[in-house]
Order: structure tokens, then C-alpha cells, then sequence
């Protein structure tokens, strides 16, 4: 039977070092959000941010928008945000509307109060092994996969779905590591061969967000898995993989909700408050 790798336990951790950075910070940090429209998922997310902040002294400045405004009046205010000194972080909440771009809305942000890690410079110093620069996400499948202990030098490593939140920098951060990385996306189940991939993991990351995509029996006995899918189904919410399955064969295994969900959210305010050490 797997070992849960819960989020809290490390989330709690890495809120020590936070609050005592805020504390050694000339004024408190300022995290400016912008919600567009009425997703509940984004809205759910937002009030966890809220809350996070309010625990570590950071002020938290929401910002909503109706879902059918224009692409330029959203980079209008980002542009004022960026522009306006007491803000240390902008973080713009997915998903928009289809009259958005997010790639053009995340080159918008300044990389220097890009809190999300989204920004193109950011995602070029995680090429270069700047692991602070990463997106949320990808940080906080590292920092569970760290407080195992495991070396991952060598591990088959399998991350399904090739998003730029999640999948293409969570590769990166995992080659810095010497694990030996397979991203598998839409073509590879298009050809029938994500059952191939998956049965080989040493560890597996599924960041897809459908939910069963990944049959708990395809899981390799001993294998780490950590499911950042969130997905609603039958009344609950579950990950990607198949978890009854899954936790009799894996050596660790997340759970959903209860994994990476906790960590995301803390590591949002660890960039900002990174980013504000140099601002001040």
C-alpha cells in the first residue's frame, strides 16, 4: 500500500520561511489577482489566495472583471499594475474568455512581478536551472517530490500533458534533477501508447485534467505517482488516475484533493514575496 504524499505537511513548512520574510520586509508585500468572469474553479482558487495572504501578512488586492470585456481592457490594467510601485505581484486567474490570449496576456505581466512564473523570461531561466523562476504548479510537484527524500538521478520519469503551467517546465525542473524525463500529450494517446509509457514510470506526474485518463493498473509496483489532475465527477473530486488501483501498487502516491493543491497556492506567495525582496 502507497504512502500518501500529502501537501499540507510541506505547505505548513514552507510558510515558517515565508512569514519570516515578510517579517524582515520594509512593508508588507502587495499581490494584485484578476479574476475575469465567474469560474468556480478560478473563484475557489481566489479565495484560497485570500486566505493564504491574510495568514502570512500579505495584502491581497482582487480584481474583477466581467467575462465579456476586450483583451485591451484587461492589458489596460495590467499596465497600470505593473506600473504602480506598492504592487510586488500580479497574478491573472485562468481560464479566460475565448476573446483572450493568455500567452499574450502573460508576456503583458512584467517578469518582475510575474507571481505565476508564466512570464516568457521566467520560463527561460528555468531552462537555465533557475528553479525559483518556475511556475507555481511545477514547484510544488518539486517540492513533494523533494520531501521524499528519493534521488530521482536515473528515474524513469513519465509527465503526461504538455501544458505550459504544468508539463513543459515541470520537464525542466526534472531534468536538472538527471531524471530521465517522457512527456506524453494528445498524440501519444492518439497512438495508443500512453499504457505503453505509463507502465514503464519509476515516477509518474499526470497533469491532464480528465478524470480516469490513467488506469491505476497501468501504475509500475513500487512507482512514485503524483496526480495534479483536479476533476469533478460523480459528486467529487478526483485526479487523473484511477486512485484504489493506483495506491495498492505505487510506492507514494498523492491524493486528490489533499496533494499538490495545498503547496500551489503557498509557493504563489513565496514568488511574491521573492519578487518583493527585489523590489525593496
Amino acid at each position: 500500500m502507497a504512502k500518501l504524499l500529502e501537501g499540507k505537511p510541506v505547505a505548513e513548512k514552507i510558510k515558517e520561511a515565508i512569514r519570516l520574510s515578510v517579517q524582515n520586509l520594509k512593508q508588507a508585500p502587495v499581490l494584485a489577482s484578476i479574476l475575469v468572469g465567474n469560474n468556480l474553479g478560478a473563484a475557489s482558487y481566489v479565495s484560497s489566495q485570500e486566505k493564504t495572504a491574510a495568514s502570512l501578512g500579505i495584502a491581497y488586492r482582487l480584481y474583477k472583471l466581467n467575462d465579456n470585456i476586450t483583451e485591451n481592457v484587461l492589458i489596460d490594467l495590467i499596465n497600470k499594475l505593473n506600473a504602480d510601485k506598492t504592487v510586488n505581484g500580479i497574478i491573472v486567474q485562468t481560464p479566460l474568455g475565448p476573446q483572450m490570449d493568455y500567452r499574450k496576456i502573460s508576456e503583458v505581466i512584467s517578469a518582475q512581478k510575474d507571481a505565476e512564473g508564466m512570464h516568457p523570461l521566467n520560463m527561460g531561466h528555468v531552462i537555465f536551472g533557475n528553479n525559483r523562476a518556475a511556475t507555481c504548479t511545477a514547484s510544488a510537484v518539486m517540492e513533494l517530490l523533494n520531501s521524499t527524500g528519493i534521488d530521482l538521478c536515473g528515474k524513469e520519469t513519465v509527465v503526461v500533458g504538455s501544458s505550459e503551467i504544468v508539463g513543459k517546465p515541470l520537464a525542466l525542473l526534472l531534468l536538472e534533477r538527471l531524471a530521465t524525463v517522457t512527456i506524453c500529450h494528445i498524440g501519444t494517446s492518439k497512438a495508443g501508447k500512453l499504457k505503453e509509457h505509463v507502465r514503464k514510470a519509476d515516477l509518474l506526474i499526470s497533469a491532464v485534467g480528465q478524470a480516469g485518463i490513467i488506469n491505476g493498473e497501468w501504475i509500475k509496483k513500487g512507482a512514485i505517482v503524483v496526480d495534479v489532475g483536479i476533476n469533478r465527477a460523480n459528486g467529487k473530486i478526483v485526479g487523473d488516475v484511477g486512485f484504489q488501483a493506483a495506491e495498492k501498487r505505487a510506492s507514494y502516491i498523492t491524493p486528490v484533493p489533499g496533494g499538490v493543491g495545498p503547496l500551489t497556492v503557498v509557493i504563489l506567495m513565496r514568488n511574491l514575496v521573492e519578487a518583493a525582496k527585489l523590489q525593496q
